[in-house]
């Protein structure tokens, strides 16, 4: 059978290890798929959602914060920020999250606030929430 060896680890912990047909992981460039026999590869991908298709043909996905990716012969090491099932997101914590990063976006001009951080936060919240309402 021809099956990918995926290693996933986030700062935290490791979080998935095991042999699966592929996975599709939101690139920098745009989203990518990786199969069997795909060429080696080291790359960046972002704030986005990554699914893993099992042996068994059934799809799982995850809300991620971003992270690498490396693929040598068959084998991908994840390295992710954050890897998140819909059970696991706490929509609340999110929704805080959300208003909390337009509100200092909001503000800007009045008080001094790290831009990048904000937006960043910002774009992951609203990723959460889009993942958990999904279908």
């Amino acid at each position: 059978m021809k099956e990918l060896n995926i290693e996933i680890i986030t700062p935290s912990k490791p979080v998935f290890n095991g042999k699966v047909k592929s996975i599709s992981l939101p690139g920098t460039l745009g989203n990518f798929q990786v199969l069997f026999n795909h060429a080696p590869l080291l790359s960046t991908f972002e704030i986005g959602k990554i699914k893993i298709v099992g042996l068994d043909d059934k799809e799982t996905e995850y809300a991620t914060s971003g992270g690498t990716v490396e693929v040598l012969t068959n084998k991908i090491l994840v390295l992710a920020d954050s890897f998140e099932s819909k059970e696991d997101i706490d929509i609340e914590r999110a929704e805080r999250s959300l208003q909390r990063a337009k509100d200092r976006i909001a503000n800007r001009n009045k008080e001094k606030i790290d831009e990048i951080r904000a937006e960043a936060s910002l774009r992951r919240a609203v990723n959460r929430l889009k993942f958990v309402h999904e279908n």
